[in-house]
């Protein structure tokens, strides 16, 4: 039965499912991916018990040699952008109403965060140019990819610290956090460029330069999207590459909220460790993000695989799972009543 856990993360595109539904069909149906990751999900997961087991050692060599595992992820990109295009073609319908256009523009931007930015999260850590590719690929359609820049060389380094624009503050509301880490995040994967430049005796204008490159992709889709389709339904793309953007700082939001690495008398913070990161281990939106919710292990290993994220005791739980949560902190009230006695319950209270 080893060989078949791989078969459980197909489960996720269930979501393209929707989304054939959402783009073919109107009035509610257009809604139908949102209702199902941010209604359903968080509904049932409120019933349901996180599974803290991790795999044997040799069943973690099993998981990390089984092909499965990327061929799913590697299946994502053409996935994503045949329903890209669907999706925009899909705009042309004169008889759209204001009600079901809102509807495909937020389930394709549901899309651009589940699958164009968190599998490319996953495929941006490896090391294989040929799987770094794909994650750029991905990170295109929501037009992110100096994430790909600032993650690696920058997140992973100064997280949980104030240096980290990705990491909210005790007491910020997602709606402080959200402006910052936008436009933060972005000015420090320039500044992570052009430094790499400089390194190299390069000018930051250089061709070499990922920052500039990335703009130039990024510009040369939106061109084409708007030979393709014109200017509106260009517009409206914008719309769902913005929903992406704020999916994804959504949860850097719930990964790293409130917590904090400690200043040493030397001037250096201590180790990202499991206690820096918030964790869930509930099932069904460990299945739907591809165990990003077993962000702690991540940050304390970042180049262990998807398939082989371990539980740790010490790492501070989410009381339900990443999605449920999503929709939570855009109640910052009772966002930060329950995270405080969260924090309160795992001594990470500062």
């Amino acid at each position: 039965m080893m060989t078949l856990r791989w078969f459980k993360f197909l489960s996720p595109f269930i979501v393209f499912v929707l989304a054939w539904v959402a783009f073919t069909q109107k009035s509610w149906l257009t809604y139908l991916p949102s209702m199902y990751a941010f209604l359903f999900i968080p509904l049932v997961e409120l019933f349901l018990r996180g599974d803290e087991n991790n795999l044997t050692a040799v069943e973690e060599e099993v998981a990390k040699a089984e092909k499965a595992y990327d061929l799913i992820l590697y299946a994502i990109v053409p996935f994503q952008y045949v329903f890209l295009y669907i999706f925009l073609n899909s705009l042309n319908d004169s008889t759209l109403t204001g009600f079901e256009l809102a509807g495909r523009i937020i389930s394709m931007g549901l899309m651009c965060g589940v699958f164009g930015i968190n599998v490319a999260h996953e495929l941006g850590h490896r090391v294989n140019r040929f799987e770094q590719f794909l994650a750029k690929s991905l990170l295109l359609t929501s037009q992110y990819i100096h994430f790909f820049i600032e993650h690696n060389k920058g997140h992973h380094k100064h997280v949980a610290t104030p240096d980290d624009p990705s990491s909210a503050r005790l007491n910020e509301s997602i709606f402080m956090f959200y402006p910052r880490t936008l436009i933060f995040s972005y000015l420090s994967a320039w500044k992570i460029a052009n430094k790499e430049m400089t390194k190299k005796g390069l000018s930051p204008f250089h061709w070499k330069n990922e920052m500039l490159q990335a703009q130039l992709v990024q510009t040369g889709f939106l061109l084409l999207i708007y030979a393709l389709f014109g200017w509106k339904i260009l517009l409206y793309y914008a719309g769902v590459a913005f929903i992406g953007m704020l999916l994804l700082e959504c949860v850097n939001y719930i990964e790293h909220y409130g917590l904090s690495r400690k200043l040493s008398e030397s001037g250096a913070y201590e180790r990202a460790m499991p206690e820096h990161s918030w964790n869930s281990n509930h099932p069904i939106g460990r299945l739907m993000l591809f165990e990003l919710s077993r962000h702690s292990d991540h940050h304390y290993l970042a180049s262990r695989k998807y398939q082989v994220l371990r539980h740790h005791d010490k790492a501070p739980q989410m009381p339900t799972g990443y999605p449920g949560m999503m929709v939570l902190a855009h109640f910052p009230p009772l966002w930060f009543r329950i995270m405080r006695n969260q924090m309160g319950k795992y001594g990470v209270l500062h």
